[in-house]
């Protein structure tokens, strides 16, 4: 199905009469539905009215909505690449976790599917295309010499990472984007002052929250632990390129550009495994 001119969302009945109906048309029409009005704003009735068809048609499909929702996120992970040959394994996954957080903020309606759907549903019993980065980012570690067992540990923790991470960044929205005072822009000034004051205090620090610049520092913490305690039988260590791909600095909040702010990220890992053992043994 053509896809709407920018700036315009897919409406009821907007799908040609004579286009084929496949299963890849309905589920894309579902995100559309989905990234516009959340999960709870998709029904069966409501798809077909949006490809204009008979909802019949679209149970040769999917059975019902929970099936629906099964294959948008099965959509969405489609567009996670993993690329298992890489050497880089932790460069490699620091792309894909780029990637995830991408999608996330393009699809945010989307993201309880990924996150929290999967927590009432066996392993076995998953789509399989939402089963496809797991099996990619084991054959990536598996093949850089990590045992099953620890290439199964390091994708736990690197999409736990990832999960907290995006439904945390989902949370920082912005009451009044045009308001310059702090307060005001995130509307913390609607809170009782005697019940929340050192939230509203906070109102500075929150208004500074940068998603990128915490990804890459969480990253940076991960894959610096990961390798320094799960270490690959041939003593693999991340290359630079696993701190900043190509050679990219981290990312800056404005402001910052040529300061080393406390608590930035170093310049790569062995820089950072260096500062964690001065910090060690820094007197208290």
């Amino acid at each position: 199905m053509p896809r709407p001119p920018a700036g315009r969302t897919v409406q009821d009945g907007d799908a040609p009469r004579d286009g084929k109906i496949t299963r890849e048309v309905v589920l894309a029409t579902a995100l559309e539905i989905i990234d516009r009005d959340g999960a709870d704003g998709l029904s069966m009735r409501r798809l077909a009215r949006a490809l204009d068809r008979d909802p019949m048609i679209l149970y040769r499909h999917a059975p019902n909505k929970a099936a629906l929702l099964d294959g948008v996120a099965e959509t969405v992970l489609a567009q996670l690449k993993v690329d298992p040959a890489d050497p880089d394994w932790a460069g490699q996954l620091r792309a894909v976790a780029r990637d995830y957080r991408a999608l996330a903020l393009a699809h945010p309606h989307v993201v309880p599917l990924l996150v929290t759907r999967p927590l009432a549903t066996p392993l076995a019993l998953r789509p399989p295309g939402t089963l496809r980065p797991l099996e990619d980012v084991l054959a990536l570690l598996t093949r850089a010499g990590f045992s099953g067992a620890d290439a199964l540990h390091i994708y736990r923790a690197l999409f736990g990472f990832l999960h907290g991470h995006v439904l945390n960044e989902l949370q920082e929205l912005v009451d009044n984007p045009d308001e310059t005072d702090d307060l005001l822009r995130l509307g913390l000034h609607r809170l009782p002052i005697g019940e929340f004051p050192l939230l509203r205090g906070l109102a500075p620090v929150l208004a500074a929250y940068d998603g990128a610049a915490e990804l890459e520092r969480g990253l940076d913490i991960l894959l610096t632990g990961l390798a320094t305690t799960v270490p690959p039988p041939d003593g693999a260590r991340p290359s630079s390129r696993a701190v900043h791909p190509a050679g990219r600095a981290a990312p800056q909040r404005p402001g910052t550009k040529g300061v080393r702010m406390a608590g930035a990220s170093p310049e790569s890992a062995e820089d950072l495994s260096a500062e964690v053992g001065r910090r060690r043994t820094r007197p208290a």
